[in-house]
């Protein structure tokens, strides 16, 4: 006679599912305050980790992939939160985002509202601000989960444009009458959300204090701010001298830091000598030592510090072949020229030299780590040390393009020393932060 299967235990029936998987692991970030990257607003992720928070939630599940038993962990809290948000409009929405077609749908509510209110001569009421200001509100919310409600600010512009039109040609109230709703949807509609959607990031920034796997799109300085990150109370040296082994960072927007490694342009992309990149991550082969231009740092000279307006090679740590460019049109940007890793042991030649401007510098004036805005220009080209954003193949590991502009006000080529690496006693006592 054949058995059926035993019946599986409530606990044993417990699994994650695939938004879960998703959300409920930037919960857990935000509940450990755990810095992360998103390409979203944050606003949705914030109140699943609050839900969670306030059921029991201790933020250590791991939710690496749908379908994991969730084994006695409080997940039910964020469930619930979410099922009711669902719950509150149209239940096949539960299906998609239900935090953003909840806020969408209140908008469209507002909307409604206001114009009803509008119509039945009840403006600048109580009720009427009510749900004007209630409109206001809820497309900060929509935006602030995702950039999707753009679409619904859309809509509510345009009806309000229409209920304006209406209002204009009603010939039994003043022009003035006109004007003052146009203020007030003005302050309602546009300045009370922006200041909503502005709050919602501070609280987001407030929250997420620690080190975590999405600081490298930021600036250095806003890196120091986090608690865990190697530049958090770093004790690295505050100048930056010939012989320092550094990191450089890009001061565009998710600008990474001067990379390179082992492998090669190919062929038909300039030069077939070593790629240089800009990566986001913190890596080992983002590291760069800094060199005189004209001769090798001796360790038992005084220490010399990197100034405004001097030459230098710089020589990438793993592979030793320095920052180089010639007239080679770079990969992807046919204007700019290639930059590449030349030369064996540290030696190459002419084409390895670059000139050091600090932007907006006095003559003389000393490098510092962080804080200094670095420009630099190629000595035999005069172009500038870029990054076209732009990103490369997949023979490029997918990093972006680095290449060297002939005008130099491109507002790429701003860089700054991240990490500073200097063992001399002598250096580290007397010039570090």
């Amino acid at each position: 006679m054949k058995k059926n299967p035993p019946e599986l235990s409530g606990k044993e029936k417990q699994v994650s599912s695939w938004d879960e998987t998703h959300f409920g692991k930037m919960g857990s970030w935000y509940i450990n305050r755990t810095f992360f990257f998103d390409v979203h607003p944050p606003l949705g992720k914030m109140l699943i980790a609050l839900s969670g928070k306030l059921t029991g939630y201790n933020g250590t599940y791991p939710f690496e992939k749908p379908g994991d038993k969730y084994n006695g962990t409080r997940y039910e809290g964020m469930r619930i939160f979410c099922t009711t948000l669902g719950a509150l409009i149209v239940p096949i929405t539960f299906y998609l985002d239900p935090i953003l077609m909840f806020f969408m749908t209140a908008s469209v509510l507002g909307m409604v509202k206001v114009t009803k209110n509008t119509e039945e001569d009840r403006s600048f009421s109580g009720i009427w601000w009510f749900w004007l200001l209630f409109t206001g509100l809820m497309l900060a919310c929509t935006i602030s989960v995702k950039f999707v409600g753009l679409f619904v600010v859309l809509l509510v512009g345009l009806h309000t444009i229409s209920d304006l039109w209406n209002v204009l040609g009603n010939l039994s109230k003043p022009v003035i009458f006109t004007v003052k709703q146009l203020i007030a949807r003005a302050i309602a509609l546009i300045a009370w959300p922006a200041l909503v959607y502005m709050f919602f990031f501070y609280i987001h920034l407030e929250i997420l204090n620690r080190s975590g796997n999405g600081d490298g799109f930021y600036s250095s300085a806003f890196q120091s701010k986090l608690i865990g990150n190697s530049l958090y109370n770093a004790s690295m040296p505050r100048y930056v001298a010939y012989g320092a082994v550094v990191t450089i960072k890009n001061h565009k927007t998710g600008g990474g830091y001067l990379h390179s490694h082992f492998h090669l342009y190919p062929k038909g992309a300039g030069a077939r000598q070593q790629q240089i990149t800009t990566y986001t991550h913190k890596d080992e082969n983002n590291k760069w030592r800094v060199k005189y231009y004209n001769k090798d740092v001796n360790p038992d000279d005084e220490v010399d510090i990197l100034r405004n307006g001097q030459l230098v090679r710089l020589e990438h740590v793993p592979t030793r072949r320095n920052l180089h460019s010639h007239p080679e049109q770079a990969p992807l940007t046919k204007k700019h020229y290639q930059v590449t890793g030349y030369g064996e042991n540290g030696t190459g030649d002419a084409n390895d030299v670059w000139k050091v401007i600090i932007v907006g510098g006095r003559e003389n004036e000393r490098v510092e780590t962080v804080t200094t805005s670095l420009l630099f220009i190629h000595y035999l080209q005069n172009c500038a040390l870029t990054t076209s954003g732009k990103q490369l193949p997949k023979w490029g590991f997918e990093q972006q393009e680095v290449t060297c502009n002939p005008n130099l006000r491109d507002s790429s080529a701003q860089w700054n020393v991240e990490d500073n690496e200097f063992d001399r006693r002598e250096y580290s006592s007397g010039l570090s932060h």
